[in-house]
């Protein structure tokens, strides 16, 4: 019931205009003879009252057809009835309701009071001027009235706007500080272990190439966790390029750590920045990181080929079991860079071929 108010309240205006005792008790100007009712008096009744049931979708509208029924309703010596009450809610409605413009509506309405005045005032001798002005500052109140309760309206949403906005910063800078808390000490813990590690006077070649790999990993790390906390407090510096830049430095990290990784380019390479470059990067990143959790011996095939208008990834790998041909992947890595790629235009598929499982992705850039 509270959604159709307008139309509860227009129908009350116009049924009350006809119930004995009730009817009279309305809004009048003219002093005029009372008119006997006839069809054209019920018409303007029923538009005074009738207007309000337009206010919330049309309030401009509303505004006009309910003055100019007033209008003539007065100027035709009608009798005074509850309809009329519809130009005072019509007034407030307006000026709270109307978000377009609202200078036209209110200059049209003065003007057009101001010569329904001036003609009621030749029509209606026993009128004062003072009565017509009264009349009219007490009509222009209701319009401000209904302009305050709009501003009021708006700072309130603004200020929820706020509150609600500071509620997700304040989440986003807790997460922030949980992250640096734990995650950053600990691959901090692990490049210093991994840089310890490799002082060792008996240390062979190939222990040593695998803590190198692990204390250059965990530093490149580190340098995306303080991007990622930086977005998180909304601090970071848009100008920082992901710490991998380009797909044959994650291929040579992969390929450091003993993973068999294929990488072929086809076409004009070009240097991976922005949101492109980084979906980019992530894609092979999370494909390869997948092939050596999951692929038969960790083996991964890496193809990128720039287009004129975007970079095609695609991204091999053998599954350790065959699985049906046509299935899709739906882990959280690959939700995730499909979500990454998807906002910024492009497309991007995981699927099982045979004995294969494929990253297909398209990015825009």
């Amino acid at each position: 019931m509270r959604s159709r108010w307008d139309v509860v309240v227009a129908g009350a205006l116009v049924f009350l205009s006809f119930v004995a005792g009730v009817a009279q008790q309305g809004l009048e100007l003219a002093g005029l003879p009372d008119r006997p009712l006839d069809p054209g008096g019920l018409c303007l009744i029923a538009a005074q009252g009738g207007s309000v049931a337009l206010l919330r979708r049309w309030p401009g509208l509303a505004l006009a057809v309910c003055f100019s029924a007033f209008a003539g309703y007065q100027l035709l010596g009608y009798p005074t009835t509850v309809a009329a009450l519809g130009l005072l809610i019509c007034l407030v409605g307006a000026g709270a309701l109307a978000s377009r413009h609202r200078g036209v509506i209110a200059g049209a309405v003065l003007a057009g009071y101001v010569v329904f005045a001036v003609v009621l005032l030749q029509v209606d001798r026993g009128l004062a001027v003072t009565d017509a002005v009264v009349f009219g500052l007490m009509l222009a109140a209701l319009w401000l009235w209904g302009s305050w309760l709009r501003t009021q309206r708006a700072s309130r949403r603004e200020r929820a706007l706020q509150a609600e906005t500071d509620a997700i910063a304040a989440e986003r800078s807790r997460i922030a500080r949980e992250l640096h808390d734990v995650v950053t000490h600990h691959v901090t813990a692990m490049v210093i272990q991994a840089e310890a590690g490799r002082l060792r006077p008996d240390l062979d070649e190939e222990t040593s190439r695998v803590l190198s790999s692990i204390a250059e990993g965990g530093r490149a790390t580190l340098v995306d966790l303080r991007s990622l906390l930086g977005a998180l407090e909304a601090t970071a510096d848009d100008s920082r390029e992901p710490a991998l830049q380009t797909v044959a430095e994650i291929v040579a990290r992969a390929r450091s750590t003993g993973q068999t990784v294929r990488l072929e380019e086809r076409g004009e390479p070009r240097v991976l920045h922005g949101a492109a470059g980084l979906a980019v990067v992530r894609v092979v990143q999370e494909s390869i990181t997948n092939a050596r959790k999951h692929a038969r011996d960790g083996v991964a095939d890496v193809l990128v080929e720039y287009v004129s208008d975007a970079i095609l990834v695609e991204v091999t790998s053998p599954s350790r079991h065959r699985v049906a041909p046509g299935a899709t992947g739906g882990g959280r890595g690959i939700i995730g860079m499909r979500e990454r790629v998807e906002s910024l235009g492009g497309e991007m598929r995981a699927v099982t071929e045979g004995d294969l499982f494929a990253v297909r992705a398209r990015i825009p850039g």
